[in-house]
């Protein structure tokens, strides 16, 4: 079942970026933004998105909350990113980033022994530093172009690259194999897909706080408002924070000309996006919910 499912993700995906292209195509009888010239689609895609956050998504979350401690809110987080910490590892040394793939490794193996599992950030008792890496990140190290932007429905703000990304960070994520350990009957079937669903839950209440300063910062465009924000953050990632001048101020003058202004994503109010299902402005990847939390430094 486990497989199935994973086999529908990537022709929804897949599916998505076809139409997208189509779309793009089939567009020259009107006016195309250049700079953006899947945005009928996109725009389409992301109100899809905000729709289900809204009715879905979101009231999940807050019920959530409601019933979940605080304690045990920390763990489950906690759990997730300790897995996720598994990828983090192999896309650094996939960028040649050695010594932080060491510490992102190290990190690891004490948070799931001395941690319980994971449950328990060890790492960050010792100040052992949790890096941002994913498998877009490394394609774009490695010369891969982003491409258009792309808003892919369910799992939010992206592009070619990051779609590619994620697939690629699926693969690296133990919860993909479990129905390799122990087959694929009902049981392993709903452990993993209720795991899954936990993360989204969680991933989503833990950015309740955030939305009002996303719904107020966005004004009147929010969809140009969660773009821009989206590339400025992915390009600060590619770039462990060092973005060259022209890239920032490629990006900048795209904002200016769509009205939107910009949004510093070197700032302690940055924003930025991660791809989960579901996702209205809460972040990748992302993973598309919106994070104003200021940037991992590495």
């Amino acid at each position: 079942m486990s497989m199935q499912k994973s086999i529908i993700n990537t022709r929804l995906l897949m599916s998505s970026l076809a139409i997208s292209s189509v779309l793009a195509g089939c567009a020259t009888t009107s006016t195309v933004n250049e700079n953006d010239p899947w945005e009928g689609w996109n725009r389409g895609a992301q109100e899809f998105n905000d729709d289900l956050d809204k009715n879905v998504v979101k009231p999940v979350a807050k019920g959530y909350l409601w019933v979940t401690p605080k304690f045990v809110n920390e763990g489950i987080t906690n759990f997730f990113s300790n897995l996720n910490d598994i990828g983090v590892t192999i896309n650094d040394f996939m960028q040649l980033k050695l010594t932080q793939g060491g510490m992102d490794a190290g990190r690891f193996l004490i948070n799931t022994t001395a941690g319980v599992g994971g449950f328990v950030d060890v790492a960050k008792m010792i100040d052992l530093p949790k890096h941002n890496e994913d498998f877009g990140q490394t394609l774009g190290f490695w010369g891969v172009p982003t491409g258009n932007y792309l808003v892919v429905p369910f799992l939010g703000a992206s592009s070619p690259r990051e779609v590619v990304g994620t697939i690629g960070d699926a693969l690296m994520n133990p919860l993909t194999y479990t129905f390799v350990f122990a087959g694929s009957g009902a049981a392993v079937s709903a452990v993993n897909t209720g795991a899954k669903a936990v993360d989204v839950t969680d991933t989503r209440a833990d950015l309740i706080p955030t939305e009002k300063i996303v719904n107020e910062a966005s004004g009147n465009d929010r969809y140009s408002f969660i773009k821009n924000a989206y590339q400025q953050r992915r390009e600060y990632l590619l770039h462990d924070g060092n973005v060259p001048e022209e890239n920032e101020l490629q990006l900048e003058d795209e904002a200016t000309t769509e009205g939107t202004g910009t949004v510093k994503t070197n700032s302690a109010s940055s924003v930025s996006t991660n791809n989960r299902p579901g996702s209205a402005p809460v972040i990748d990847n992302s993973k598309h919910f919106l994070d104003l939390s200021a940037p991992v430094k590495k």
